[in-house]
């Protein structure tokens, strides 16, 4: 289980000499960043009440046969350094800190390559924080980063599979994608992850405090932003994103945020959310998307066939500004559908536009969102 409050947390702290100007990783200079987080302080991975059984492909994956193990045994030997090597290298990451929590502090961001291997899954053994100590974002992948290598096989950068990136048993906190240009090669969005293409699996980790932009038409995801550029028939469900006994935010002060999506944004893409906390994360733009975004305090969803399913999950004290402070979800074909399940949504407050008769969404889809055996709460 995630480390309680009253585990000792070990800083692996790396810090930069002199003051270094903003790179294209989300690293930035003379940020008023506030105190680090406490992990130990936040609540643990998952919603408690939640039952979902899970399928076997949002299941966790076996580490039994690491590819690459960091750490020798102690904490120091987990560094920053080491962790962006084994990511660039690929396959199967392991730690070994020593017995108590962990926190590797990031100066700056681990990058995955499309040309090793088509799956890469890191597992904290629920004792590891990654930090982006509040001025870089924590993992990046693209198929379509030429500095990443385009993946090998058929079609072209969006339609190819790529990468599986997998993280689970983690906790990432203080990751921030500001000051990454929109729409440039290493998109702005995902103070924690940021991922386009190939395909994405999160299970039994937390997210705290990880920041984007504050402005931004469709820039989103203060902790994960994913994109996929598929065309064709059923290409938005085609590899959705898994969401499995994880926490976004999850108590006063520990939330993520950004201008769209406080928690989660993506454009194209499908999500299987299970038996998870989505709480206190924030879309702090105005203007929606005519202006400067706003919309989707806990998730934001655009595209056109795309799949949101939320089963088994709480959604609670998400705030937007404009549309959907528990979710905004937009199928432009009206091609998509939304289905929320065994789940509770509440204290999401109106902002200034949101679907009626459905308190915290903003919802266009090929029907009305399908509630299943689930309280949708003012």
């Amino acid at each position: 289980m995630v480390a309680r409050a009253r585990d000792v947390v070990v800083a692996v702290i790396m810090t930069l000499a002199g003051v270094a100007a903003c790179d294209g990783d989300g690293s930035s200079a003379n940020a008023a960043n506030p105190p680090p987080t406490q992990p130990q302080d936040g609540p643990p991975a998952g919603y408690p009440d939640g039952h979902a059984v899970i399928p076997a492909a949002g299941q966790a994956e076996d580490v039994s046969s690491p590819t690459t193990v960091i750490g020798t045994g102690t904490p120091e030997s987990c560094t920053g350094d080491a962790f962006v090597s084994a990511v660039a290298n690929g396959g199967i990451i392991t730690f070994n800190c020593g017995p108590d929590p962990v926190t590797i502090v990031l100066t700056k961001t681990a990058k995955v390559w499309n040309d090793k291997g088509t799956k890469l899954v890191i597992d904290g053994g629920n004792k590891v924080t990654l930090s982006g100590g509040g001025t870089t974002r924590i993992l990046y992948m693209a198929t379509c980063d030429k500095a990443q290598v385009y993946p090998p096989g058929p079609g072209d950068c969006n339609t190819n599979p790529g990468v599986q990136l997998v993280v689970q048993n983690l906790t990432f906190i203080d990751g921030s994608a500001k000051g990454i240009p929109e729409g440039s090669n290493n998109d702005g969005g995902g103070g924690a992850i940021h991922a386009q293409g190939g395909s994405l699996k999160v299970v039994s980790s937390r997210f705290f405090n990880n920041l984007c932009d504050d402005l931004g038409s469709d820039v989103g995801g203060g902790a994960i932003r994913k994109l996929d550029y598929l065309v064709g028939p059923g290409a938005g469900p085609s590899r959705p994103v898994w969401i499995v006994n994880s926490t976004f935010g999850g108590k006063p002060g520990f939330g993520n945020s950004c201008a769209n999506g406080g928690a989660l944004s993506s454009i194209g893409v499908s999500w299987n959310i299970l038996n998870t906390l989505l709480s206190e994360n924030t879309a702090v733009g105005h203007g929606a998307n005519s202006g400067q975004g706003g919309n989707g305090g806990a998730i934001y969803n655009d595209g056109n066939e795309i799949v949101l399913n939320i089963t088994s999950s709480l959604i609670e004290n998400n705030v937007a500004n404009e549309g959907g402070s528990a979710v905004f979800f937009v199928s432009n074909d009206q091609s998509g559908s939304l289905t929320i399940t065994d789940s509770i949504t509440r204290n999401n407050p109106r902002g200034t536009f949101e679907t009626p008769d459905l308190p915290g969404f903003y919802v266009i889809a090929k029907n009305p969102a399908q509630v299943v055996n689930s309280q949708i709460l003012r």
